[in-house]
């Protein structure tokens, strides 16, 4: 059974927990701050435990009000205080993982606090839209999100769960450039057993509907689209592109945009850039007034597809889009690599190819302290130099942090 637990708060680590010790060791306590008193349920166990916060007996002066959302971990500080963590996880991760002592600069704030996200998938319950739980399946129905665009909130308030039936989940991304909203449905079945569903999206303003088979790996089954478009357009820094309900893309479009800026300045100007796991090649794009030629190389066929549309309405005539993993760049060739892996980070396989590749200049941006510090590390004990590190905030709110950082050799 869990017990209650007086708690003094030191820090707060990755995942923004509040570390704490007591007589049975470390203990890592949600919704706390540094610097508080806090009673917090926590779960007996071998090792770390793991405890919510209850009650604050002696609170922070970063202390705000917040919402009660399982995605908004952070949403109980102070944004300025938030930008401070973020960039604490960075060193810390560079310390304990990398082995590094190493500057790391301010974290980049994300233009909007609230209502950024233009993307976001829910649960279809009878109650309602909801989450789900952070721990387990639970739904949690909500009123209002306050994290995602406005006119994904217009479109799904306008909504009767009961007719989006047989979907067990709806997705929408929303475009901060043209205000319109697609979405998908996620359920078993053909498309004619969601039409119903379809025409409620359309309804409620929705200018498309495909839909999505479940699947263990997020939209990994295929999608079909079923009325209407299947991409809005969509503005990330200094380019314009398709984005659509299902394929990656970055949910604060304002913010990415700011950090491929930024990694486009750190690659410099060259022959020839390439841009690994460039999905539609958005980074690509950045890079390609600073170099004669870029390669945008990723295994995904529909995002590079929809790459290959967005080029050819426009700029940007030296840039090659190829499907293939980092084992292509020993014919590719390229003298500066540009790399924004999933969260897992790089393989073992794919820092050997970084390795062995012919660029002397690696721009590495990421989404996970943890698996970017063990790649760095690793690159670094391979002759690698770290340079600039900077947090970048695409998740106001959350405890994740992006990084935009330079190694040359």
């Amino acid at each position: 059974m869990p017990e209650l637990l007086t708690l003094e708060i030191e820090k707060l680590v990755a995942g923004g927990l509040g570390l704490a010790r007591d007589e049975g060791g470390v203990v890592l306590v949600r919704g706390a701050l540094p610097g508080e008193r806090v009673t917090a349920e926590v779960r007996p166990g071998k090792g770390v435990r793991q405890g919510v916060t209850r009650a604050v007996e002696r609170v922070s002066p970063e202390r705000v009000e917040a919402p009660e959302l399982p995605t908004a971990d952070l949403a109980h500080a102070s944004y300025a205080a938030q930008l401070t963590f973020k960039r604490g996880f960075v060193e810390e991760a560079l310390s304990r993982i990398a082995k590094l002592r190493h500057p790391v600069k301010e974290t980049v704030p994300s233009p909007r606090e609230w209502h950024y996200r233009s993307a976001a998938q829910y649960l279809v319950t009878p109650g309602g839209l909801a989450y789900r739980e952070r721990r387990g399946h639970d739904a949690r129905a909500f009123e209002a999100d306050p994290l995602v665009m406005e006119r994904i909130a217009e479109v799904a308030g306008r909504l009767d769960p009961e007719r989006l039936g047989p979907a067990t989940e709806v997705a929408f991304r929303a475009s901060r450039l043209t205000g319109e909203v697609i979405a998908a449905l996620i359920g078993a079945g053909e498309p004619r057993d969601f039409l119903r569903a379809s025409d409620e999206l359309l309804d409620a303003g929705a200018i498309g509907v495909s839909l999505a088979q479940p699947a263990g790996r997020r939209f990994s089954a295929g999608v079909r689209l079923i009325a209407g478009e299947s991409a809005v357009r969509e503005r990330l820094g200094d380019v314009e592109g398709h984005v659509s309900a299902t394929g990656f893309a970055q949910i604060n479009p304002e913010a990415a945009g700011l950090a491929y800026r930024h990694a486009a300045r750190l690659a410099g100007t060259g022959e020839h850039a390439a841009d690994v796991y460039g999905g539609a090649g958005f980074i690509g794009r950045h890079l390609a007034p600073h170099f004669r030629r870029v390669t945008v190389l990723d295994t995904s066929a529909e995002a590079l597809t929809r790459g290959r549309q967005d080029v050819a309405l426009g700029e940007a005539r030296n840039l090659t889009f190829r499907q293939g993993d980092a084992a292509r760049l020993s014919e590719i060739g390229a003298d500066v690599l540009v790399v924004d892996p999933p969260r897992a980070g790089l393989d073992e396989a794919t820092r050997g190819h970084i390795q062995d590749s012919t660029a002397d200049r690696l721009v590495y941006v990421s989404c996970d302290p943890a698996t970017w510090a063990r790649d760095v590390g690793d690159l670094t004990r391979r002759g690698w130099k770290l340079g600039e590190v900077t947090p970048h905030d695409f998740y106001p709110q959350t405890s994740h942090v992006e990084i935009v950082s330079v190694l040359d050799r």
